[in-house]
């Protein structure tokens, strides 16, 4: 149920320009900073965007965790995630903003789910290969020339296999390719439906798969069922809400779709371990003292 107490979105969430009818663009943090002030207060996408620091330093907000910017590393930031910059003055690198449908235009299917957290690390090699694919893709994105949109999600698709072959051996990953799929359309799926859809039939059903199995093979790749997903990503929302906004748990717990207070209370207590009243006493205390 939506209430009408939160009406108004508390936390604003970025789109592509209604111009931009690829859903990418790749832009130095120098533009960034220059053009986009507003990146340093919280905010969230409906795309994904990879930050890839080549010098300087500051520090990345991301949900509920906070990552000390490094040289030579790459930050990834999922669509509805509450994040903000913090760049000190120098820092070089770009931002690569896209879609999960841009990236799956093509037959050949890379997925930005598989890509880490943070990837860091890397050798010399591979940053001056990485930087030749991100100067190309900055040059096709500021030409409009002919095949502009394929050559940009070949060079795109490029630059996260590189990424991929990084953090995983490829035999690892052609032979989880197919349970790293299923597992993608589910997270994407979670993403939709999470203050709809709370049991793992909903989208066992949306996959053509069962229940068990999709847990089974949800728990395979990630490490967790699919049931321990859908829970952590509803009281993930609420956090993000309790955080970033003057958002009461009443409100919270309406927007996201509980008609009773007390069961949400009840249900964000077994999922995080705490109840709702001390994790907000808690951000209020950091933000005291910060």
């Amino acid at each position: 149920m939506y209430h009408p107490a939160f009406a108004t979105e508390k936390i604003p969430v970025q789109k592509f320009h209604k111009e931009n009818k690829l859903s990418f663009e790749i832009r130095t943090t120098e533009w960034l900073q220059q053009h986009m002030p507003q990146v340093s207060k919280p905010h969230r996408h409906d795309y994904y965007e990879l930050v890839w620091i080549i010098t300087g330093s500051g520090t990345i907000q991301a949900d509920m965790e906070q990552y000390e910017i490094a040289e030579n590393t790459v930050y990834r930031i999922k669509p509805g995630q509450v994040h903000s910059f913090s760049m000190n003055e120098g820092t070089k690198g770009y931002i690569l903003s896209f879609s999960n449908e841009f990236l799956y235009l093509s037959d050949e299917k890379t997925d930005a789910v598989n890509v880490p957290t943070v990837i860091d690390g890397m050798d010399e090699d591979m940053v001056i290969e990485m930087g030749i694919i991100a100067r190309q893709m900055t040059r096709e994105f500021d030409n409009y020339l002919v095949l502009r949109s394929e050559i940009l999600k070949g060079l795109l698709k490029i630059f996260l296999m590189y990424l991929t072959r990084h953090t995983k051996p490829v035999t690892e990953q052609v032979a989880q390719s197919r349970n790293k799929e299923l597992t993608a359309k589910f997270f994407s799926l979670l993403e939709k439906n999470f203050m709809t859809s709370r049991m793992v039939t909903d989208y066992a059903g949306e996959l053509a798969v069962t229940p068990n199995y999709l847990n089974e093979i949800v728990k395979k790749v990630s490490g967790f069922a699919a049931s321990y997903h859908i829970q952590q990503r509803i009281v993930l929302e609420a956090k993000r809400h309790a955080t970033y906004s003057d958002a009461s748990m009443k409100e919270i717990a309406y927007h996201l779709g509980f008609d009773d207070v007390a069961h949400f209370s009840k249900f964000f207590k077994n999922v995080s371990g705490s109840n709702f009243t001390d994790f907000k006493k808690s951000i209020t205390s950091q933000v005291a003292f910060a």
